[in-house]
């Protein structure tokens, strides 16, 4: 099983130096990207059939030919890494910054020429202090070595490319609200169209693309698209996919497997299984803004397409389990708490809908439910669906919920019927 993403990261746990990711193949995607025509490289990461890997699976080199190209085209054009990782239970992009992080630059140079950009950034979690402390040093490095800068590889093609450490809001992770913290501006979301393509960045032409996605980019114009999309077991996209796993689960973890590996493999076989005296009661596939899977979902395979057949999104790949010990109710609680406190507030279903919904899930788990709080939610979840709200920050918040009042009803209506939760008492 081939696992470019990672097979070279060291056991260690430190970063791969530059002469190290160059032993290994490293920057060789870059050459030979240098040696065809911007367009060339666009065509061919579109024949990959790689996606954003950063929840939505819109196709990359789809994104990319939006960007206009051409000499009188605005100057400068941006490229920006969205490095910004803060949905709950995802933790992967941290993992190839940290440990690869030449992966991530060297994907960033191609992209950039392929668009004919000449700035990039990192856009970075506040938190991620190692990752930030290893990605300066492999910007220097790659600036020694001639990979950034003035005429890169004597091919007449420059890029400049900056780490920015943000502040950190959950709302960050939205391309327009990012690009809005990037211009020392609040955090909130922009209107669309235009499209960040055209008018993103300082009002000029820009691509946001996820931390893994740019990863990607190194291996496919080194070995080509037919192979990025042989590794793949899905026919809607090429390549391999990082998933993970947090829970009661034996082997919580990150593992590189092909993308469309079913989530019963996943779950049983990489992650172990269910921690003794525990059993698998649902599952949130791809962080907590997706909607709960269940025990009769295992043989779905984990990709674009059957995640969303089944009723779900298959996100950031990385899964949260639900165990028959845990309480559904409560496990809403925690989310819808977070996702209220990370709205921007900047549009009143998500300002006023999230915290209200957090105060019912939290009467219910605190014995003080009403019948008719199953009504009021059931409500917010309408209220903040897909087309209501600025951005997607509130319909991913109602996904989790949706889907619990779907498949875990009875445990609504019992922390009503008894006034407390029976996952409490002792």
């Amino acid at each position: 099983m081939e696992r470019p993403l990672t097979e070279h990261i060291k056991k260690d746990g430190t970063a791969l130096t530059l002469k190290e990711y160059e032993a290994v193949g490293g920057y060789q995607g870059l050459r030979a990207a240098l040696k065809m025509t911007p367009a060339e490289v666009m065509g061919v990461v579109k024949d990959s059939k790689l996606r954003g890997r950063g929840g939505a699976g819109f196709p990359t080199g789809l994104k990319w030919s939006f960007v206009p190209m051409g000499d009188d085209v605005p100057q400068p054009k941006y490229l920006v890494a969205n490095g910004d990782e803060m949905e709950p239970g995802t933790f992967k992009d941290r993992l190839l910054i940290e440990r690869n992080p030449h992966q991530l630059i060297e994907g960033m140079i191609i992209s950039a020429y392929a668009i004919g950009a000449s700035m990039s950034y990192i856009f970075l979690r506040w938190a991620y202090h190692e990752a930030a402390n290893r990605v300066l040093l492999a910007l220097d490095e790659a600036y020694r070595a001639g990979y950034l800068g003035k005429d890169i590889l004597g091919s007449g093609f420059e890029l400049e490319m900056d780490l920015h450490t943000s502040v950190g809001r959950y709302i960050c992770g939205e391309e327009t609200a990012l690009l809005n913290a990037l211009e020392g501006k609040r955090a909130n979301p922009r209107n669309k169209p235009p499209f960040p393509q055209v008018s993103g960045l300082f009002g000029k032409p820009t691509i946001v693309n996820n931390v893994e996605t740019y990863c990607n980019v190194p291996h496919i114009l080194a070995k080509g698209a037919q192979w990025y999309i042989s590794i793949s077991k899905s026919e809607g996209g090429g390549g391999t996919k990082l998933y993970g796993a947090s829970g009661r689960v034996k082997n919580p973890a990150i593992w590189e497997l092909p993308l469309g590996t079913t989530l019963g493999e996943i779950i049983e076989e990489h992650a172990g299984g269910m921690l003794d005296g525990y059993k698998l009661r649902g599952l949130l596939p791809g962080g907590a803004s997706t909607d709960f899977l269940t025990p009769d979902h295992m043989n779905i395979k984990m990709d674009f397409e059957e995640v969303g057949k089944a009723g779900s999104r298959m996100g950031t790949g990385t899964i949260i389990v639900l165990d028959d010990k845990t309480c559904p109710v409560g496990m809403c609680l925690n989310l819808e708490q977070f996702f209220a406190q990370e709205s921007c507030g900047w549009c009143t279903p998500c300002r006023e809908g999230l915290p209200w919904t957090a105060k019912i899930l939290l009467a219910l788990e605190e014995g003080r439910g009403k019948p008719e709080d199953i009504d009021h939610l059931t409500f917010q979840t309408h209220y903040n669906a897909p087309g209501n709200t600025f951005c997607a920050l509130a319909p991913g918040a109602m996904e989790p919920l949706q889907s619990a009042l779907k498949y875990f009803r009875e445990d609504f209506d019992e922390h009503i019927h008894n006034h407390s939760c029976k996952y409490h008492r002792h």
